[in-house]
């Protein structure tokens, strides 16, 4: 299963153009442009991979594109080749529009080398503005320094943004044609859990399944599920997933024979879950073809609360491990599955994978402590990073076991990790420091498990969330920041407050004294629902620049400005970024739409 989605992976299409005119000046440009093309193409393997581990590929036009057929060439191999995203690069005048990447759908970036001796960012600026005029918004590459016409290194800012870029567009070109897999649907009258079919198709280009929650029920009672993998993954639960004290009132607490079974439907649950989104060969083999096909999902939504849990067993053990990146198969990609089927909540936590290649976090935005408040119900003062407050980020025990902060980065410090660099030690790290309390059974009355840990500070996390808003469209939120440790005594009083069965990150946003950002309350008080997808890492720059290409504008974020890289036609809306951004994405609608 580790190549779990139907469709080859993207692939990064490099045009190199030229000057055309012959007899001279194209023959004297050959060799550079096809050098140039090669470096950024050799840049981009080395240094990008996809969420799966598999090492980004490029295609480079068979020759340098010096007009109108030649163009037609290479868009011809690019399609055949599955290109999805579009770098074109060059070192000199070009014929603008003569040589440019007209697919509307595919993001596009232009590299104008920044040399003397030849006009590369005179074909820039030209470029740019035909895109622009033409309604095909593209990004500008420029050095800030000059460079002599036989370097072919590539300088750091132009690195970074070849980065940005790329690895935003190679998001885009990953969702398109998946698929959200809604199993159930609206969880406790949540809107993010009504799924917007127009929003998916028309932003992400992602259709939308939606399956009833009984067709869990139907293949636990019919079997269709791979045996021989339920009873190496019930093994596995036993020997690595510690059941917890049970909270529950004696009254209402269930016997030993009872949590067995509740054990077994839940490992059964996140089996067939994961059946569910990308199907099973081994269930063709039983008879089943029609549901060993799966869904083609690469982000899904569990529906839970409430008729399921106040019959069944809750889903968070289900979501926890399928968000993971381990379970009882080894070290493995982690899937994207949205609690209480907030599907846009799962959209932010599909970004962050797609952009960080890691486990995303699924919390609830639960609660802000100021300062005062916590002295007031400790008698204890918040230090460091936390002085200022913080906010409670908690959810029923779904959230990824990557989240605990047990993985360790080179400098051995809390990290979440790309699967691949993940440890045998690591994984069991993030296991031992997870408890399986059973559920609060006022909570959910059917019983199961939620995970109980609490995460290690100070990771560099980047909080994210996707909103819907009647007459404007989507919009996204984005909060950098660090997850923080707090003195013990304070946390057990404060997480006591709360529900102490479920998986707790104290998290403080990094604060400029300016709107959303004026303080943590500030944060907490303008976050747009009750839900947040917290990635690792600080990528809220990738997130705008993604953001962009989809035209979603952002409507809160503390990114460094200088950090931010959208399409070049965002300059003509206005001087105010914020304000031009969604005034360029009004104008251009979704990717996908028809405007």
């Amino acid at each position: 299963m580790s190549k779990r989605l139907i469709g080859n992976l993207p692939k990064v299409g490099i045009r190199p153009v030229i000057d055309g005119r012959e007899r001279g000046v194209r023959e004297s440009l050959e060799s550079q442009v096809m050098e140039l093309a090669k470096a950024a193409a050799e840049f981009i393997k080395e240094n990008l991979r996809f969420p799966d581990g598999e090492p980004v590929e490029c295609v480079i036009a068979d020759t340098t594109i010096g007009g109108v057929a030649e163009a037609a060439m290479c868009a011809g191999k690019f399609q055949k080749e599955g290109v999805g995203v579009s770098l074109t690069v060059t070192p000199c005048w070009c014929y603008g529009t003569e040589v440019m990447d007209t697919d509307p759908l595919i993001p596009k970036a232009v590299w104008g080398f920044n040399g003397t001796e030849r006009p590369g960012a005179v074909y820039l600026a030209a470029a740019l503005a035909g895109y622009t005029q033409k309604g095909l918004p593209a990004f500008g590459i420029y050095g800030r320094d000059v460079q002599d016409s036989d370097d072919n290194s590539i300088p750091p800012d132009v690195k970074e943004k070849i980065l940005r870029f790329t690895k935003a567009a190679l998001a885009v070109a990953q969702m398109k044609g998946k698929s959200y897999l809604s199993v159930g649907y609206s969880s406790m009258g949540i809107a993010g859990s009504m799924v917007d079919n127009n929003f998916f198709q028309d932003y992400l280009g992602i259709r939308t399944e939606f399956v009833d929650s009984t067709e869990i029920i139907r293949r636990i009672e019919e079997n269709i599920y791979d045996k021989e993998e339920f009873e190496k993954a019930l093994e596995w639960t036993r020997q690595y997933c510690k059941e917890g004290e049970d909270p529950n009132k004696r009254d209402i607490q269930v016997d030993q024979k009872q949590k067995v079974h509740e054990w077994e439907t839940v490992v059964k649950m996140a089996i067939i879950m994961r059946d569910m989104m990308i199907g099973n060969p081994k269930l063709a083999e039983m008879g089943f073809r029609e549901e060993g096909l799966g869904r083609n999902a690469i982000v899904a939504g569990f529906q839970g609360q409430r008729q399921w849990t106040d019959y069944m067993p809750n889903g968070d053990f289900m979501e926890a491990i399928l968000n993971s990146s381990f379970d009882w198969n080894g070290i493995r990609e982690a899937f994207v599955v949205a609690t209480e089927n907030d599907s846009l909540n799962g959209v932010a936590m599909l970004f962050g994978h797609l952009v960080s290649n890691t486990a995303q976090m699924f919390s609830d935005v639960r609660t802000y402590w100021s300062p005062d408040a916590v002295k007031r119900v400790t008698g204890k003062a918040l230090s460091g990073l936390a002085r200022d407050g913080i906010i409670h980020l908690i959810n029923s025990g779904s959230t990824t076991l990557d989240a605990t902060g047990q993985q360790k980065d080179s400098s051995s410090k809390p990290a979440m990790k790309p699967f691949w660099e993940i440890t045998e030690e690591d994984k069991e790290k993030c296991l031992n420091n997870t408890q399986w309390p059973q559920a609060d059974r006022e909570y959910f009355r059917g019983g199961g498990f939620s995970s109980l840990f609490k995460t290690e500070g100070e990771m560099p996390v980047t909080m994210s969330r996707v909103n819907l808003v009647k007459g404007l469209g989507p919009v996204l939120q984005i909060a950098e920041g660090w997850t923080v440790d707090i003195p013990e005594d304070i946390h057990e009083v404060l997480d006591q407050r709360t529900n102490p069965t479920w998986p707790t990150t104290w998290f403080v946003p990094r604060t400029n004294g300016k709107g959303a950002f004026e303080d943590v309350y500030s944060v907490m008080a303008n976050w747009g629902a009750n839900h947040g997808a917290i990635s690792y890492g600080h990528i809220g720059a990738d997130l705008i620049t993604l953001a962009s290409m989809l035209r979603i504008p952002v409507s809160m974020h503390n990114v460094d400005e200088g950090q931010i890289f959208r399409p070049s036609a965002w300059a003509s809306f206005g001087a105010e970024k914020e304000g031009a951004d969604y005034r360029a994405c009004e104008t251009y609608g979704p990717l996908y739409g028809i405007k």
